[in-house]
C-alpha cells in the first residue's frame, strides 16, 4: 500500500490541465457495448476506475485497446454476458453494462456492485425503470439476472430521484427498444449530456438533453463512434479548492466553468476570486476564507463529490458553517480523519457543523473514500508540518497523476510506500 505525504504551508500557482471525466468515461466505455465494431473514446483519464472497466468489457469478450489518452473499443465479438463480482465488487459504476447487453441480446448477468462505502445506493430504481421497458429481473446468488424474452418496449419511466447510474442504464437500454421511452425526472449532470452526445453519435434518437425529461425514440441498430469525453468538474473543482486552501493563484483548464457553477458561487461567498475562460478558471483571494453554508444536491445543485473538498477549505475559514449532505448518507467519514488534524467539527445524521480553526495541523490519516482522501491531501496542503495520508488507493481510482499535477503546482508532495 502507498501513502501520500504532504508537507503544508506552501501557496499552490501555476496551471493545470483535468483529465476527463471519470464519471463519463466509465459510462461511454460501456456504451460502446451497444454496437458491433471499434468505437474511439479520446480524453480517457489513466485511472484505476478505468482499468477496472476495461477489464469488465474484456471478460465480455470486448477488446479494448489504450493510446496515451484515448481508447479502441471492439465490441464485434461479445462472448460472455455476465459481468463477474471479482471485478464489479472493485466499482459500483460496473452495474452500467447492465442496460447496453439487454439492449443488444436481450439478457444480461451482473454481479451486485461494491465501490465506495458512501452509502447504499440501490440499484432499485434501475430495476423498476428496466421492469417498465419490459425487463424481466431475478436476484439469484449475488447476481442480478436479466433479460427480455419478448424485447424491450417503450414506455413511460418516472424516477423516484434524480439519480445518474439509473438515468444512464435507462437511455441506453431505451435506444435500441421498440416504440418511445420517456424518463421524467432524470438526471442532469454534464455527465448525462456527454453520454446523449455520445449515444446520438452512435445513431440514437434522444430528445430533450441537458433537461429533466428525456425523450428516446428507439431505433433498430447503432454504429460504433469517435467521441471526446467532457472535462473533469470534480477534479478540476478538487484543484480550484487547492488554491484556495493554499491562497495561490491556480489556473485549471480542460473542463466547462458552467459545469461547477455552484461550486464556484459558494467559492466566491468564502471569499475566492475567479477569472473564468471557455475551457477553465483561475482562483485567487486577497482575504481570509469566510465560512458558508452548503447543501449537496442533484446538477444543478452543489455536487456531493465536492462536499468533502469544501469542507476540508471550510475547516480554515472564520465563522461556523453546516455542510448538508443530502445524496450520500455516509459521506462524512472523511470528517473523522479531518478532526485527527484539529479541525473542528460536529456530526448529526446527514449534517455537519463546522467551526473553523486558525490553521491545522499535519498528522498521520487514512483516506475512507475516493473523495474524502483528496480532501485530507487538500487539508495537508494547508495544514502545519507533515500529513501522511494512507489508503490512497481510493484516489487513485479517480485522479489520474494527481500527487505529479500537484507538484507542478508548487506542493511538497510525493506517494511513499507504506512501511511494514
Amino acid at each position: 500500500m502507498s501513502s501520500i505525504l504532504v508537507t503544508g504551508g506552501r501557496p499552490l500557482g501555476g496551471t493545470v490541465r483535468a483529465s476527463g471525466a471519470k464519471n463519463s468515461a466509465l459510462k461511454l466505455m460501456a456504451a460502446a457495448l451497444l454496437a458491433p465494431g471499434r468505437s474511439v473514446l479520446h480524453n480517457v483519464p489513466d485511472i484505476s476506475d478505468v482499468s477496472v472497466m476495461a477489464e469488465v468489457l474484456r471478460h465480455l469478450g470486448v477488446a479494448v485497446e489504450r493510446a496515451g489518452s484515448s481508447l479502441t473499443i471492439d465490441a464485434s465479438e461479445v462472448t460472455s454476458l455476465e459481468a463477474p463480482y471479482e471485478l464489479v465488487a472493485q466499482m459500483r459504476a460496473s452495474i452500467i453494462v447492465l442496460g447496453p447487453l439487454i439492449a443488444r441480446f436481450g439478457r444480461a448477468r451482473v454481479a451486485l456492485p461494491g465501490g465506495c462505502n458512501i452509502g447504499s445506493r440501490k440499484i432499485d430504481m434501475h430495476v423498476r425503470g428496466l421492469e417498465r421497458l419490459g425487463v424481466e429481473v431475478v436476484f439469484e446468488h449475488g447476481f442480478i439476472e436479466a433479460s427480455a424474452p419478448d424485447g424491450l418496449k417503450g414506455a413511460d419511466v418516472i424516477l423516484d430521484f434524480p439519480s445518474v447510474g439509473a438515468t444512464e442504464n435507462l437511455l441506453m437500454a431505451a435506444v435500441l427498444a421498440d416504440g418511445v421511452t420517456t424518463v421524467d425526472n432524470a438526471a442532469r449532470e454534464p455527465e448525462i449530456g456527454d453520454l446523449v452526445d455520445m449515444l446520438v453519435a452512435m445513431g440514437a434518437r434522444i430528445e430533450g438533453r441537458g433537461s429533466s425529461t428525456l425523450e428516446v425514440t428507439g431505433v433498430g441498430a447503432l454504429a460504433p463512434a469517435e467521441h471526446t469525453t467532457v472535462g473533469d468538474r470534480i477534479e478540476a473543482g478538487t484543484f480550484l479548492v487547492a488554491g484556495a486552501v493554499t491562497g495561490g493563484a491556480v489556473t485549471v483548464t480542460g473542463f466547462d466553468p458552467a459545469h461547477l457553477e455552484m461550486v464556484l458561487t459558494k467559492m466566491r461567498l468564502a471569499g475566492c476570486e475567479f477569472d473564468l475562460y471557455p475551457d477553465g478558471a483561475t482562483v485567487h483571494r486577497r482575504d481570509p476564507l469566510a465560512a458558508v453554508d452548503v447543501a449537496t444536491l442533484p446538477f444543478p445543485g452543489f455536487p456531493t463529490d465536492m462536499q468533502a473538498q469544501f469542507m476540508a477549505m471550510m475547516a480554515i475559514a472564520e465563522g461556523s458553517c453546516v455542510i448538508t449532505e443530502n445524496v450520500f448518507e455516509n459521506r462524512f467519514m472523511f470528517a473523522d480523519e479531518l478532526k485527527r488534524m484539529g479541525a473542528d467539527i460536529d456530526i448529526e445524521g446527514h449534517r455537519a457543523l463546522v467551526r473553523g480553526v486558525q490553521r491545522l495541523e499535519g498528522a498521520p490519516v487514512r483516506s475512507p473514500d475516493l473523495r474524502g482522501g483528496a480532501a485530507l491531501v487538500l487539508a495537508g496542503l494547508a495544514a502545519e508540518g507533515e500529513t501522511r495520508v494512507g489508503d490512497v488507493q481510493h484516489i487513485m481510482r479517480g485522479y489520474e497523476g494527481f500527487t505529479d499535477k500537484l507538484r507542478s503546482l508548487g506542493a511538497d508532495v510525493q506517494t511513499v510506500e507504506e512501511r511494514g
